[in-house]
């Protein structure tokens, strides 16, 4: 791990830790904590009682440190510098933040512009948590769209330059999923085969639980939130869920959502209320989510498609449409 200002990673590590909680059901091995803004669940068996304990105590430390140094939300964070330094000199970065800029890369030309990491002034235009809420102007929106585009940022090995005062990073469509899948990684690396990692329905698993041959995860229903429409059988595959149906607002009316498309800069108003994907990783599945939410059921469910290994769902307001293949990990067929 690269190292972070000590009081951001002690204040974070502070914090995650007296959220968590380790308990033992059934020989199966549970991990829960807060971080990231939200609920984080680490689950495993079939390992030494030590091999455990260690394991767990070191996934609230790398969470803490990857929250530290990622979070836009933190003044000192190593996003917070680069953003800071847009339009004025270039940031040195190490090589897994260079992987995970790779990493953006690639899913900003994948996805053709849909997921784009730097949409944070958009984000802020359209801030669902404004009370009371407020639409931008056609001024402020244009304004916003001159600094959002990831092809504008100039980069070379070890360093970042964000050309434009005002542009800014937010790892907000990527951060998690991709820390699901290192910790994921992290319990492989110390030999536990049975593991699911679980940040806030972001979810990657491999073996199985005890008692049973698959790690069963629900799917949210968007029309009765704390129910599920379905859930899925997995084993050794990721599974992810994008919707705006928590975090919105209506004005006159009309209902606006968190998620935004960058293309336009306006909230997703397409009829999609969320999208399940599964895939061989949890950041593409991740990332096929959120760009089919933001593509509408028939362009969405063609990104799906296209990627090796991956099946999806798209619940629309009056439809539902699936990948050829979904239906084979669905409990309720």
């Amino acid at each position: 791990m690269t190292s972070t200002t000590p009081s951001s990673f002690d204040m974070v590590h502070e914090r995650i830790k007296q959220s968590s909680s380790a308990t033992v059901e059934k020989g199966l091995h549970k991990l829960t904590f807060n971080a990231m803004s939200t609920i984080c669940r680490v689950n495993c068996h079939g390992v030494p009682l030590k091999l455990i304990h260690d394991f767990q105590q070191d996934v609230l430390k790398w969470v803490a440190w990857f929250e530290a140094y990622y979070s836009r939300y933190i003044p000192d964070s190593l996003i917070s510098r680069i953003n800071n330094a847009s339009g004025l000199h270039w940031v040195e970065v190490d090589e897994e933040t260079d992987r995970l800029f790779n990493l953006c890369n690639e899913m900003v030309f994948f996805t053709r512009g849909v997921f784009d990491p730097t949409s944070t002034p958009l984000l802020r235009l359209w801030n669902w948590r404004n009370k009371p809420p407020q639409l931008p102007t056609s001024e402020q929106l244009s304004e916003a769209r001159e600094l959002v585009g990831w092809r504008k940022i100039q980069r070379r090995k070890g360093a970042i330059f964000l050309p434009q005062k005002g542009m800014s990073i937010d790892l907000g469509g990527i951060g998690k999923e991709y820390a699901v899948d290192r910790v994921f990684a992290i319990a492989l690396e110390r030999g536990i085969q049975n593991v699911l990692v679980d940040f806030g329905q972001d979810v990657r698993a491999q073996g199985e639980p005890p008692e049973r041959g698959f790690w069963h995860i629900g799917l949210e229903d968007p029309v009765s939130p704390g129910s599920c429409w379905t859930g899925v059988a997995v084993n050794n595959q990721a599974v992810a869920t994008s919707g705006d149906y928590l975090r919105k607002y209506v004005i006159d009316g009309r209902r606006y959502g968190h998620i935004i498309d960058p293309r336009d800069g306006s909230p997703v108003n397409n009829g999609c209320r969320s999208v399940s994907v599964i895939a061989p990783h949890c950041t593409m599945a991740g990332i096929l989510s959120t760009s089919a939410f933001i593509l509408g059921p028939r362009e969405g469910l063609q990104l799906i498609t296209i990627c090796p290994g991956a099946e999806g769902a798209i619940l629309c307001e009056n439809e539902r449409v699936q990948t050829r293949m979904f239906h084979s990990f669905s409990t309720k067929k």
